[in-house]
C-alpha cells in the first residue's frame, strides 16, 4: 500500500479554524489517516513525499449546482449538432471542472447514470457526482423549451433512454414523475419551484407548482428512498412555497424576504445562491448567443441577487458553494468564492461554504468537505494563501495539484515525487 505525505504548506483543513503551518497531511490507498503536525508524525521512510512548495493544501472544493452535459450555446448550433457529441463534450467539461480543484459536484439536471458510472469506472476523469437526472417542472415553466415561436428547443435533449423529460402539472403526475426520476437513479429530486433567467416564457419572480404539489414531491423522495428535494427557486413566494414543502435547498434564491429568511433558518434549509450564474450571462451574452429576455433579466435581477446573499449570510442561514456551471464555461467554477466575498463572506466563509458546507448539503461531510482521518482522500494543492487573495483561484494555474480519492488527477508542481 502506498503512503503519500503532503508537507511544506498551510494547511486549510475546511472546517473553518485557523490555518496551520508545519502540519502535514498522511493518505494511505484512499483515506486520509493522519493530520496534524510533522512532529507528531512517525515516518517509516517507505513515504512518497508531496511537497507543497510552501502553498496552501486544502479539500477538494464542491460545486452544488452544476450542469456538465452542457455549455450554453446559440439555438442554431444546437439544432447542428449530432445527439452523440454531447457526451464527448461533456468528458471535456468534466476534466476542466476536476482540474480546477473541485472534486465532487452535484449536477442540477442533464446528466444520466451513465456519465457517473463513466467517472467512477475510470473510462473518464471528472468529479464524483450527486445526480438529478432532470429537472420536474410545470407546462410553460422553467425547463419547458417552448418559445414564442411555436417551437421547443430544450437547452439539452430528453425522453431517451435513461432521461424522462420533466414536464408535469397536478398532483399525481409530479408524483408519477418523481418516481420516473428516482427510477432513473436520481440521487436527488431537482424541481423548478419558479420562473427563471433563460426560459423564454416566465419571469424569475413567477410561482410554479403549489404547495401541496411539491409536498408530494419531497414525500415521495423522502418516503421511498430518502432522496432529498433541490428547489430552483428565485421570487420570493416561490422560495417560501418550497421551504414550506420541505425542500433541502434553494437553489438562486434572488429574491430572498425575512419571512423567507425566517423559513429557511427555522427549516434547516440550505441556499446554494449560485452569484456567478446573472454575472456570467451578462459577460458572455454576445459571444454564446443568450436571448436577449435572459440578458434583460439578468440585469434586472442582479442586484437584487446580490442583496437577497448578503440577507441571508448576515442572518445566519446555511450557504453552500454553487455556481450553475453549464451557463458558463465549465472550469470557471471558483470565481463565485470572490463574488461571495464581495457579499459578506470572509474568504475563509467562502472555502468551508464550498467544502464543510458543501459537503453537508450533499448529505457526504462524513466522507468529504474537510481533512481529517477517516475521510476519503480529495485534497488540493494551490499556489500561495488564498485567504490573503481569494481571486487567485479563479485561475486555474493556481491549483497545482489535485488528488480525487487518493489518486493524482492534476500535478504541476515539479517537486512532487510520485
Amino acid at each position: 500500500m502506498t503512503t503519500l505525505l503532503i508537507k511544506n504548506g498551510l494547511l486549510i483543513d475546511g472546517n473553518g479554524g485557523d490555518p496551520q503551518i508545519g502540519s502535514v497531511v498522511v493518505v494511505e490507498s484512499n483515506r486520509i489517516t493522519f493530520v496534524g503536525s510533522e512532529e507528531n508524525y512517525p515516518m517509516t521512510g517507505e513515504e512518497k513525499v508531496v511537497d507543497a512548495a510552501g502553498g496552501a493544501i486544502l479539500p477538494g472544493f464542491i460545486d452544488t449546482h452544476v450542469h456538465v452535459m452542457m455549455e450554453f450555446s446559440p439555438i442554431a448550433e444546437r439544432l447542428a449538432t449530432p445527439f452523440s457529441l454531447m457526451y464527448y463534450k461533456a468528458a471535456k467539461y468534466l476534466e476542466s471542472t476536476l482540474h480546477a480543484g473541485i472534486t465532487s459536484v452535484r449536477d442540477a439536471l442533464g446528466a444520466d447514470l451513465g456519465i457517473k458510472k463513466a467517472v467512477e469506472d475510470g473510462l473518464i476523469a471528472g468529479p464524483r457526482l450527486q445526480l438529478s437526472i432532470n429537472a420536474l417542472t410545470i407546462t410553460g415553466g422553467h425547463g419547458d423549451g417552448y418559445t414564442i415561436s411555436g417551437n421547443t428547443t430544450d437547452l439539452l435533449p430528453s425522453d431517451y433512454p435513461g432521461m424522462p423529460n420533466g414536464r408535469c402539472d397536478g398532483v399525481e403526475e409530479v408524483r408519477k414523475k418523481t418516481r420516473e426520476m428516482l427510477r432513473a437513479g436520481a440521487e436527488v429530486i431537482k424541481v423548478h419551484a419558479t420562473g427563471g433567467v433563460l426560459s423564454a416564457t416566465d419571469h424569475p419572480e413567477f410561482t410554479q407548482f403549489s404547495l401541496e404539489e411539491l409536498k408530494t414531491i419531497v414525500e415521495e423522495g423522502h418516503f421511498r428512498k430518502g432522496v432529498k428535494v433541490m428547489a430552483h427557486a428565485q421570487g420570493a413566494e416561490g422560495i417560501k412555497n418550497a421551504v414550506r414543502a420541505g425542500v433541502h435547498s434553494i437553489e438562486h434564491g434572488i429574491f430572498i424576504d425575512d419571512e423567507a429568511v425566517e423559513l429557511m433558518k427555522g427549516n434547516d434549509t440550505f441556499l446554494v445562491p449560485t452569484l456567478l450564474a446573472p454575472v456570467a450571462v451578462l459577460e458572455t451574452a454576445k459571444d454564446v448567443g443568450m436571448p436577449d429576455t435572459a440578458v434583460s433579466k439578468s440585469r434586472e435581477v442582479i442586484e437584487h441577487h446580490k442583496a437577497s446573499f448578503e440577507k441571508a449570510h448576515k442572518a445566519g442561514v446555511k450557504i453552500a458553494m454553487g455556481t450553475d456551471a453549464g451557463v458558463m464555461k465549465h472550469g470557471t467554477n471558483l470565481r463565485e468564492l470572490g463574488l461571495m466575498v464581495e457579499g459578506g463572506m470572509t474568504p475563509m466563509e467562502s472555502i468551508v461554504a464550498s467544502t464543510q458546507t458543501a459537503a453537508a448539503c450533499l448529505g457526504w461531510g462524513d466522507q468529504v468537505g474537510t481533512l481529517e482521518p477517516g475521510k476519503l482522500a480529495d485534497i488540493i494543492i494551490v499556489k500561495g494563501n488564498p485567504l490573503e487573495d481569494i481571486y487567485s483561484l479563479a485561475d486555474n494555474d493556481t491549483v497545482q495539484v489535485v488528488i480525487k480519492d487518493g489518486k493524482f488527477e492534476k500535478n504541476l508542481l515539479a517537486k512532487t515525487h510520485i
